[in-house]
């Protein structure tokens, strides 16, 4: 199942078909499907328990979508950031989006985020990428067991359907799980769709709201950030797409989480980054061109112009079981993509040391302890 992935399926295809920035056909509509395990939880989260706006968060999103897929012409991720997401849950910020968008803005254009890049073994990558796409397995793991019957059925399904070529299984999936989920009540029933011009509302926080923002979700999220959609993001687009994933480098990625986080804010926009186990979910679906974020983000633009808080509502027929075999599938893509096999000795032992930290804390205090080990190693003051 791995060689089904980190090789692309379509690997007899001409190269010039390969290198198209476009392509329009139901794999990039699968593929753009795929992501919808990270994102769903969060949303629906920030909607339902802190009351944000769907139409601003919506819009915002689709809109990054659209533009990042434009910008680097390949399946790149827009996800919403975690740790912020945990901070919003407990204790309602605003402000937060522009303090971060600011940061990683500065982060990039300074060259700082280059020179970080630059300075990092290959190992902190693998290992960083190992243990996120087990964290993101396993949170898959979690979500098939909130409806265990349906979920293993899912799994199964999608299990089968990849063993098809050309499938969208991702399109499928989503249509025949919230079909099941509707016929068994598990998901709420299909709402009554509010039709017109649903437009976002300008969000101007005061000044203590921007202080707290940045103590409570921006401080705990800027080494996430740094990790996740950033360096990970970096190395399996280079992975992925040997030629065109050179446009997204590291200075790119920052540059273009902080100005999405600075437009998106005043919108009522949730804090947003790029993300590798986003991208890793959309290529295992199918994706291969800047198509599938285009696709996904003129979904969430419309939904959220035209429906408003019904759009919210039509997403939350798709059952946690369905994300959650989503999650799982793109989760073990990603962590074997990191190729654990490649490395031995001092190098196997951090890669796996630190994928253990990613798991078991997160990404940030992994890259906190592996980064001085892999200095350490490199210049023989340890060794295993």
């Amino acid at each position: 199942m791995a060689e089904d992935v980190i090789q692309d399926p379509e690997v007899q295809a001409p190269a010039a078909a390969r290198r198209r920035r476009f392509a329009w056909n139901l794999d990039e509509l699968s593929g753009a499907l795929g992501d919808l395990g990270t994102f769903l939880p969060h949303i629906i989260g920030a909607i339902t328990v802190v009351g944000m706006n769907p139409t601003g968060i919506f819009v915002t999103f689709g809109l990054f979508y659209a533009l990042a897929g434009g910008f680097y012409g390949i399946p790149v991720a827009v996800q919403p950031m975690k740790a912020a997401s945990a901070a919003i849950l407990i204790k309602p910020v605003a402000g937060a989006g522009l303090v971060i968008g600011a940061f990683f803005l500065i982060a990039g254009l300074s060259g700082l985020i280059g020179r970080i890049a630059r300075a990092l073994p290959p190992t902190v990558a693998a290992g960083l990428q190992l243990g996120l796409g087990l964290s993101l397995a396993g949170l898959g793991v979690r979500y098939v067991g909130h409806q265990l019957w349906l979920g293993v059925g899912m799994c199964a399904f999608m299990l089968v359907l990849m063993r098809i070529p050309r499938l969208p299984v991702a399109l499928i999936a989503v249509v025949v799980g919230a079909g099941i989920g509707l016929a068994t009540g598990i998901s709420p029933g299909l709402p009554r769709l509010d039709i017109g011009l649903h437009l976002p509302h300008l969000v101007w926080p005061s000044l203590a709201q921007v202080q707290d923002g940045v103590i409570h979700a921006v401080l705990p999220q800027i080494p996430l950030t740094l990790t996740n959609a950033i360096i990970v993001t970096a190395a399996l687009s280079r992975q992925l797409f040997p030629d065109e994933g050179r446009q997204v480098s590291e200075r790119n990625l920052a540059l273009t989480t902080g100005l999405g986080n600075l437009l998106a804010a005043p919108f009522g926009g949730y804090m947003m980054c790029h993300g590798a186990g986003g991208m890793a979910a959309h290529y295992r679906f199918g994706a291969r061109t800047a198509t599938a974020p285009l696709l996904i983000g003129l979904v969430l633009v419309s939904l959220g112009l035209f429906l408003g808080s019904s759009g919210y509502q039509l997403l939350r027929t798709i059952p946690d079981a369905v994300l959650g075999g989503l999650l799982l599938f793109s989760g073990i893509d990603l962590a074997l993509s990191s190729k654990p096999g490649e490395y031995a000795g001092a190098e196997l032992f951090l890669v796996l040391l630190m994928a253990a930290i990613g798991v078991a804390v997160n990404p940030a205090a992994a890259f906190a302890v592996g980064l001085p080990l892999a200095f350490a190693f490199r210049h023989g003051w340890l060794k295993v």
